[in-house]
């Protein structure tokens, strides 16, 4: 493994990787090698070592930091003042792993269910600082966020899973954490119902920033008796009590409402958002599902009947699904998505089933010829994370 612990080192490495067109694993501490088709090279390069946070600005809320960084610092860091990452991303439970880096989170550009209200994560990038596949340093951005005329690298490069550079700084506006949290609770609810209940909340004046649907076996996993539809809103005290109080009486024409506090609904949301839900066990297969919320519950209907177990996220528009990883069953939910007009990424699977060719949505001819140029543009000599989106 290759760990270079500044920049310049970062440089060397990708230089003679090109010059030798010796192909490489991008990786921070490893906890995302299972999204997507694996790589396999002889030489990993890693962002280990590429560690600290350089800038944080409370007052202008914005921060970087370097790509090796872990999520829990920087978010520890933010919380020392009373800030935190807008897009709210996730600690997948399921990946296994003790860490995961700021970069790793942005190459893959993973949000959580805050993004219905406040954008993806890329919507927060300002700046990053990476090293492309030439060996050469760019930087795109800054510490103001502004309207851009060309090509805009941050969005690029965020989700780009280490195919166009390795990024080796990032900059992200934040905001201060809400003072209170509140959560609405509908128990019972069938998928369908639930849709319609989380629209009635999305589309209410009420600035709901969470909205989900545990069915019966998620919501058993957090100790539920019966399905749970959630919504949450979070502000101030005063604002969320009575946002909250409203949004209850809506939800009334559904079922009988509970409504939680904030030390309640911080526990609820972040299982939510770390898919604590799914019972993930060995050679079990993960995936994410991405379609309009109205077809959220066929997703899952098609989903149980395959055997598996999962649940709505981003008010029915995200589907996450656990279950034993085998082409019957990728089969299953990869033509169910089809047919919703969806698209479905595995986020952890056996080797055999990432390595077939619906590992992942066939990419439009069109769209594959800009990658295409866009990829040979930053990594001419294809060295970096060769196969993980496409088959190499």
């Amino acid at each position: 493994m290759i760990a270079p612990s500044d920049e310049a080192g970062l440089v060397a490495a990708i230089e003679a990787a090109a010059a030798s067109r010796t192909p490489l694993t991008i990786e921070g501490l490893g906890s995302k090698a299972g999204f997507a088709r694996p790589v396999q090279t002889a030489e990993t390069l890693s962002t280990r070592n590429l560690t600290g946070i350089p800038l944080h600005a409370p007052q202008e809320l914005i921060v970087s930091a370097r790509a090796g960084t872990t999520l829990a610092a920087l978010e520890a860091k933010l919380a020392e003042a009373g800030q935190h990452l807008i897009a709210e991303p996730p600690h997948y439970a399921f990946l296994g792993a003790e860490a995961q880096t700021v970069g790793g989170i942005i190459a893959t550009n993973l949000s959580g269910p805050r993004r219905i209200a406040w954008g993806a994560m890329r919507d927060h990038v300002m700046g990053i600082r990476a090293v492309t596949g030439r060996a050469e340093v760019i930087r795109s951005g800054g510490r103001v966020l502004k309207n851009v005329t060309g090509l805009d690298l941050c969005k690029l490069f965020t989700g780009s899973y280490g195919t166009l550079g390795v990024m080796s700084e990032i900059t992200l506006k934040v905001l201060p954490a809400p003072e209170a949290t509140g959560t609405v609770v509908l128990a019972g609810l069938d998928a369908a119902t639930a849709v319609k209940a989380l629209s009635a909340a999305l589309g209410s004046p009420f600035s709901v920033t969470g909205a989900a649907h545990l069915p019966e076996g998620a919501a058993a996993a957090l100790g539920h008796a019966r399905p749970i539809t959630i919504a949450r809103i979070e502000d101030f005290t005063d604002s969320v009590h009575y946002r909250i109080g409203r949004l209850a009486e809506i939800w009334g024409a559904f079922g009988m409402v509970e409504q939680l506090d904030t030390s309640a609904s911080l526990a609820l949301w972040r299982a939510v958002r770390d898919a604590a839900p799914l019972a993930v066990r060995e050679g079990d297969a993960v995936w994410r599902i991405s379609v309009r919320p109205s077809a959220g519950p066929s997703i899952l209907e098609a989903a149980q009947a395959a055997g598996l177990d999962g649940y709505l996220d981003w008010g029915g528009g995200l589907v996450f699904l656990s279950g034993p990883g085998d082409e019957a069953a990728h089969a299953a939910i990869a033509n169910a998505a089809r047919r919703a007009g969806g698209e479905w990424w595995l986020l952890r699977a056996p080797d055999a089933l990432r390595h077939s060719p619906d590992a992942l949505p066939r990419e439009p001819d069109a769209l594959a010829a800009i990658r295409r140029r866009v990829t040979a543009a930053f990594d001419p000599a294809g060295i970096l994370n060769p196969g993980r989106l496409h088959a190499a």
